[in-house]
């Protein structure tokens, strides 16, 4: 299959920040990974291969090698995505029209999300035996289930001329409809159709859901387009396409030494300043407990950071064929002539001239294509995991990613060709420089 083609399957199956990890769980399973439990004491053993999930939406694998204080490789991206998440009491009943009561995660581009069929994928926690054990089931629909559709020019003349748009009000999808069946006192209930969809899909009881975290997420699939079908849209490249390729280097790895990590963090779309996000402490004591079990000191831990390195991926901005000016004058990435590596001058890309000059190196040797890209000194641009996790950890690290048009869309763009370099890199990156 070729990297689009498995791409493609990945980005399907990646419908929420939990699902994003259940498949980059089944990928490392299928591939000799071995799960340890976050919440119990680890006997590891050098070279076998192990992952670990926190909080069910974030994921690390990691392969400790003989002599493991010859540095770390650690590739990090995100699992979550701009989307609409449904809120508590979600049931809006309106003049026979069903809609889901939901609020905006992420910087979304709003209008892309219009007259799209929309899909629920998530978590759904029921009544355990114990209060403190609830049963957690994952659900994912896998059809169009809902849409939000747009008010006809002839009711908005100015539809096309930059409107604002309430996320209150207007980005409410219409979810199902009054009929015979449905009484008003039925509909009157907390969150009564959505629960008996859920508890019809999950084969329990209505009563038994207590809580919720349900994404809705653009159900369509990715696509080749172009004349000769050189580039490709899709839902969720940012940042599928990174979390893949973390996934297929650490599969890869053929280091001998040292200590390589894949790392799959939540929440960067809102900050990252969760439990289980980029700006927590779970990567750091996962690699302190990974010391420990092999009977190294903090100190050791410490000092090793030093001789480590971090590939921070995220999408990058590819040129826009009809804003060139919305990018900088002389590094401004194209789709299909590879990989973005990421600068910032303010850090918001995390990056130095030595770790600029080791990726470059890697990919000249390897000939993998790259291209550079700085933001428009008029623009400030975003930010990604790299300079959070690096200043946690005091690593050198890069930003890289794939360069796409229309990020934060319902649909972004992508070169066919692109996934491949990012891929190609995180391989060699693992197989070592030092």
């Amino acid at each position: 299959m070729s990297y689009t083609g498995s791409l493609f399957n990945f980005i399907n199956n990646s419908t929420s920040s939990f699902h994003t990890v259940l498949n980059a769980q089944s990928y490392l399973i299928k591939n000799g990974f071995e799960e340890v439990d976050f919440s119990e004491d680890w006997q590891l053993k050098a070279d076998k291969k192990y992952f670990t999930k926190i909080y069910d939406s974030t994921l690390i694998a990691f392969i400790p090698h003989q002599n493991l204080r010859e540095g770390m490789k650690i590739a990090v991206s995100h699992t979550d995505f701009p989307c609409l998440k449904i809120k508590p009491s979600a049931d809006i009943m309106q003049n026979d029209y069903g809609k889901l009561n939901v609020e905006i995660y992420g910087g979304m581009i709003l209008n892309t999300w219009f007259d799209r069929p929309l899909s629920i994928a998530g978590k759904v926690v029921l009544k355990g035996q114990d209060c403190y054990q609830p049963d957690v089931r994952f659900v994912d629909f896998k059809r169009p289930l809902m849409i939000i559709p747009n008010l006809a020019i002839h009711m908005d003349r100015s539809i096309n001329s930059g409107k604002s748009i309430s996320k209150q009000k207007e980005m409410l999808p219409l979810a199902f409809m009054q009929t015979e069946n449905n009484s008003e006192d039925e509909l009157a209930n907390d969150n009564s159709k959505l629960i008996k969809l859920l508890a019809e899909e999950l084969s329990c009881a209505q009563e038994d859901i207590l809580s919720y975290d349900l994404t809705v997420y653009q159900v369509e699939t990715p696509y080749y387009l172009g004349f000769v079908g050189e580039l490709v849209t899709a839902p969720r490249l940012d940042n599928i396409t990174s979390v893949k390729a973390c996934i297929e280097g650490i599969i890869a790895d053929k280091r001998k030494v040292g200590l390589d990590i894949a790392v799959l963090f939540d929440n960067e779309e809102v900050g990252s300043r969760t439990k289980q996000g980029g700006a927590s402490n779970v990567l750091s004591n996962v690699i302190e407990r990974i010391y420990m079990a092999f009977g190294y000191t903090r100190q050791a831990f410490l000092a090793d950071l030093a001789k480590s390195f971090m590939l921070s991926i995220d999408v990058a901005h590819a040129m826009h064929p009809n804003y060139v000016e919305k990018n900088d004058l002389t590094n401004k990435p194209i789709l299909n002539k590879g990989l973005a590596i990421k600068m910032a001058a303010s850090q918001s890309y995390a990056g130095d001239a030595e770790a600029i000059a080791i990726i470059r190196a890697l990919c000249e040797k390897y000939k993998i294509n790259y291209q550079m890209y700085v933001n428009n000194s008029d623009i400030p641009g975003g930010s990604t995991i790299g300079s959070i996790a690096s200043a946690l950890l005091t690593m050198r690290t890069l930003d890289v990613g794939i360069p796409i048009l229309a990020m934060h869309s319902a649909r972004e763009t992508m070169g066919k060709d692109d996934q491949k370099s990012l891929e190609k890199l995180v391989r060699v990156f693992f197989e070592g420089f030092y």
